[in-house]
């Protein structure tokens, strides 16, 4: 019962992992790319580097949203199915 538990657990951080990361990497990306190009032209522009983030997050939330939707709703299916093992 309790290693049950343990691996719900685990198994709920890799799925916000798994959610999390295509959004933070194309942030991270992104911005990294901005940076360097600010740097090489010296344009000091605080808008410059928010404006192609949001563009490539949403972007990515867009094409991955079938794929996150199946992780999400298979995860959800497998709580409900252990639901009657942890009211015992």
């Amino acid at each position: 019962m309790e290693n049950e538990l343990i691996k719900l657990g685990i198994e709920t951080f890799k799925l916000a992992l798994y959610l999390g990361l295509p959004t933070l990497l194309t942030g991270m990306f992104l911005g990294l790319a901005v940076s360097i190009f600010q740097a090489t032209t010296q344009i000091n522009e605080m808008t410059l580097s928010f404006i192609p983030k949001i563009i490539g997050v949403i972007v990515v939330m867009v094409l991955t949203m079938p794929w996150m939707l199946n992780l999400t709703i298979d995860f959800t299916e497998r709580i409900f199915n252990y639901i009657p093992q942890f009211v015992q």
